[in-house]
C-alpha cells in the first residue's frame, strides 16, 4: 500500500512542479508518505511477518504432508481394487495351482488393512485439523487488525500535518463536504478548453 502511495506522491510532485514548492503541499505530502513508508513499515514489517505471515506458513506447510497422504490412500485403494479383481477373477476360474486363491486372498486382506486403516486415519484427522485453523488463525487475524489500524492512524497523523498546507478554502469545503462541487466545477472549466476534448 504504501509502495502505491509513494507512486501516487512521486506523480502528484512531477505534475504540481514548481507550483507545489508555492505552497508546499506535494512535497509535504510526498514527505509524509517517505516518512510513513521509512518509519512506520519498518516499525510494522517484524511484527507483521512474526504473529502473520509466519504463522500462516507454518499452517500451510501441512498441506503438502496431507496431500501426499491421500495420494497415498488412493494408491492402496487401487492396490486393494486390483488384488479384489485377483481374488474375483481366481473365484470365477481357478487357477491348477490352489495355493493361488488363498496367497490372493491374504494379499486382499493385506491391502485391505492397509488402506483402511490410512482412510480412518485420514476420516479421524483431517476434521480436527479444520476444527483447529480458526483457533490457530484466530491470534493471527487479531494481529493483523491490529497492525493495520495502528498503520492507519500513523497515516492519519502524517496526513493531518500535510492539510495544514491546504488553504483555508479547500479545507472548509471538504470539512463541509463541498469539495467535490468545486472538483466538478474545475472539471467544467477544463471540458471548456478546446484541447481538453471530452474529459
Amino acid at each position: 500500500m504504501t509502495a502505491s502511495q509513494m507512486r501516487i506522491a512521486e506523480t502528484i510532485d512531477a505534475f504540481y512542479g514548481d507550483a507545489g514548492a508555492n505552497d508546499g503541499v506535494s512535497r509535504s505530502y510526498k514527505q509524509a508518505v517517505e516518512d510513513l513508508d521509512a518509519e512506520t513499515i519498518k516499525a510494522l514489517d517484524g511484527p507483521f511477518r512474526q504473529t502473520v505471515l509466519e504463522p500462516i506458513t507454518r499452517f500451510c506447510a501441512y498441506f503438502p504432508d496431507i496431500n501426499e497422504c491421500i495420494k497415498k490412500r488412493n494408491h492402496k485403494l487401487l492396490d486393494y481394487d486390483a488384488t479384489r479383481a485377483k481374488v474375483k477373477k481366481l473365484v470365477e476360474k481357478p487357477d491348477k495351482d490352489a495355493t493361488k486363491l488363498p496367497r490372493a486372498e491374504r494379499e486382499s486382506d493385506l491391502a485391505k488393512t492397509a488402506y483402511e486403516a490410512l482412510n480412518e486415519q485420514l476420516f479421524s484427522e483431517l476434521p480436527q485439523l479444520i476444527d483447529l485453523r480458526v483457533p490457530y488463525l484466530d491470534p493471527s487475524f487479531e494481529a493483523l487488525v491490529k497492525i493495520q489500524l495502528r498503520f492507519c492512524a500513523e497515516a492519519y497523523s502524517r496526513m493531518a500535518q500535510v492539510q495544514q498546507f491546504l488553504d483555508a478554502d479547500t479545507r472548509e469545503q471538504y470539512a463541509q463536504g463541498h469539495l467535490d462541487s468545486r472538483v466538478e466545477q474545475v472539471l467544467g472549466e477544463i471540458r471548456e478548453l478546446s484541447i481538453a476534448g471530452t474529459v
